[in-house]
């Protein structure tokens, strides 16, 4: 695989990458004026620039990542980087519309990233040596230029379509010795019930939280003390149940969110319930829709005779299923608590997409599929899901490959998703080539060389 190639897989993954590029200069702690004295301008597209300091970070941020660097990866990230102002010009030209809520949940999205993985707000402004709104407004236009490039290309591709005499064509052209090869593959669809416990449990672990409320208040014990003691929250318990919340982030359970943002700072909220269990929770810092919070969480116990009455009741969907009265996705939707498999109709997504392969399922689930043939239910089945909490489950495997190497009849999908995307390229080059004459383009000496830029950039003039 040559260079291009290998940096176009690394390329692929340009949201996560871009986070990381999005506060390269920040992290490690160089001012902007500085980084302006020191910095250049290497290509120029339309109005546009590229600065020399882009290519340098985004290659910083590949290596910090571990990705293989080709040798010739300026050239080829250069040669990216004018592609994606091109596309941004055109955008602008059509009036291609990118709503300014879209840009500031993207920012708000990388910055609460970064506030986690530096731990805390504070952290992160000293590191970055910038508040977060400087942080957030110095890359606004980078951030809405993206979106703009995004636009452009799907546009262009809008209305390709493949069809699948172009796939096997497509597939014909692939030399035999280089498909790939594929283990054995599953299609694995899940029914999940959480168990609920009895009402007198439920009670008592609300009355261990109004409890502990009265201590804390009391100024008997620390809230941060009693979480550490008590929570069930393996994520925030040796944190003193600390973590940090945005009223704009839609993965927070909502009626957790909405009673902390409730809360005056240093309050302590009555017990409320959310998806996890129970909860009380302290306001400890405030900044507009941003907060620190900390929580305890109780989880009520579950007995032997709630786990039972659960598969009684899993049982009674399977008889359904097997019956065909009703099928698997609505049986999913219907019944299943699964949330991340809820909206793939029950299916679980693995590396490949709704194939799984058996080293990304846990252990108890390999050895309940080794008793079912494709098309099969298994019976309803205990187990304790990645928050610990127990669960049961009915297990269907829809489909079940052999070891192969790749061809049409097993792996028609993945090849024409392929095929498809080499068309869309096609597409996207063959619109470069009508557009980039009508471009004022400049490329600074230092990169005349490039073959990736001189093959997409023939016209263009050096300074």
């Amino acid at each position: 695989m040559d260079a291009r190639a290998s940096l176009k897989v690394i390329i692929s993954m340009r949201q996560f990458f871009a986070i990381l590029f999005f506060l390269a200069f920040s992290v490690v702690g160089r001012s902007q004026s500085a980084r302006v004295l020191a910095d250049k301008i290497v290509a120029i597209v339309g109005d546009k620039i590229v600065l020399r300091s882009d290519l340098s970070n985004y290659i910083d941020d590949m290596k910090r990542q571990g990705n293989e660097v080709p040798v010739n990866v300026e050239c080829v990230l250069l040669d990216k980087m004018m592609q994606d102002k091109a596309l941004v010009l055109q955008a602008e030209k059509d009036s291609l519309p990118v709503g300014e809520e879209e840009v500031e949940a993207e920012l708000d999205q990388r910055v609460r990233y970064f506030v986690m993985q530096y731990g805390g707000k504070e952290a992160f402004e000293q590191i970055a040596g910038r508040t977060v709104y400087q942080v957030k407004e110095d890359f606004r236009k980078s951030i809405k230029e993206g979106r703009l490039a995004k636009s452009m290309r799907d546009k262009i591709v809008e209305f390709i379509k493949i069809t699948p005499n172009e796939v096997k064509d497509y597939f014909d052209k692939i030399p035999k010795d280089s498909l790939p090869f594929y283990e054995t593959e599953l299609v694995i669809g899940q029914i999940v019930i959480h168990p609920k416990a009895g009402r007198e449990l439920e009670k008592f672990v609300q009355d261990e939280l109004a409890d502990y409320k009265k201590q804390v208040e009391s100024g008997n014990k620390t809230f941060e003390t009693m979480a550490r003691l008590y929570s069930e929250d393996p994520g925030s318990k040796q944190l003193g149940g600390r973590f940090e919340l945005s009223k704009t982030d839609k993965q927070t359970d909502p009626d957790f969110k909405n009673a902390a943002f409730r809360l005056k700072e240093g309050q302590i909220s009555s017990v409320i319930k959310s998806k996890f269990g129970y909860h009380i929770i302290q306001m400890v810092s405030r900044n507009g829709d941003d907060a620190v919070v900390r929580h305890i969480l109780r989880i009520p116990q579950v007995l032997d005779e709630d786990i039972q009455e659960t598969k009684q009741k899993l049982d009674s969907v399977r008889s359904k299923l097997i019956a065909s009265t009703i099928t698997f996705g609505e049986a999913v939707d219907k019944y299943s608590d699964d949330q991340n498999s809820k909206f793939t109709g029950g299916i679980l997504n693995g590396q490949g997409g709704n194939f799984v392969t058996i080293d990304e399922l846990d252990k108890s689930l390999v050895a309940d599929l080794s008793k079912l043939k494709v098309g099969e239910y298994s019976q309803p089945l205990g187990y304790k899901d990645e928050q610990e909490k127990q669960s049961v489950r009915v297990v269907y495997l829809q489909n079940k490959t052999a070891p192969h190497r790749e061809n049409l009849r097993d792996d028609y999908d993945r090849v024409s998703q392929r095929a498809i995307a080499e068309k869309k390229d096609r597409a996207i080059e063959k619109w470069f080539l009508s557009k980039l004459p009508t471009y004022y383009i400049m490329v600074d000496t230092e990169f005349q060389e490039c073959e990736e830029v001189k093959k997409q950039f023939p016209n263009f003039i050096t300074k």
